[in-house]
């Protein structure tokens, strides 16, 4: 009987020893995988902070063409209003050419076409 004892022994002794390497290699398992996760975490950091950082110049750059744009409306709009009034002011001046006979008819309505349609 001792005998028999003794593979038992043995046994569980492989047993127990297939049980701690099992348990080494997958603590060593476990750390490559906390690792890989901190080299992953790392990148993703570094990814978010590039994108930030170029949706932030790209945000820059859109405000500052928005800006021009409107400058440039606006512009136009002065320039349009300047030239109306300009526009308005021929159109009497013509019409009192046209009243002092420097102007015919015929004269006076053509060159008052043709103002009219810039305006």
């Amino acid at each position: 009987m001792p005998r028999k004892g003794g593979y038992i022994d043995k046994f569980l002794k492989k047993a127990d020893k297939a049980i701690q390497e099992g348990i080494k290699r997958a603590d060593e398992v476990l750390d490559e995988a906390v690792e890989l996760g901190e080299i992953t975490a790392k990148q993703a950091s570094k990814a978010s902070k590039e994108f930030s950082e170029k949706a932030k110049k790209e945000g820059e750059i859109l405000q500052k063409k928005s800006l021009e744009k409107i400058n440039e409306g606006i512009l136009s709009a002065k320039k349009m209003a300047t030239n109306s009034e300009e526009d308005l002011k021929m159109l009497d001046k013509l019409g009192k050419l046209r009243k002092s006979g420097v102007l015919t008819e015929k004269e006076f309505q053509e060159k008052k076409k043709k103002i009219l349609s810039r305006i």
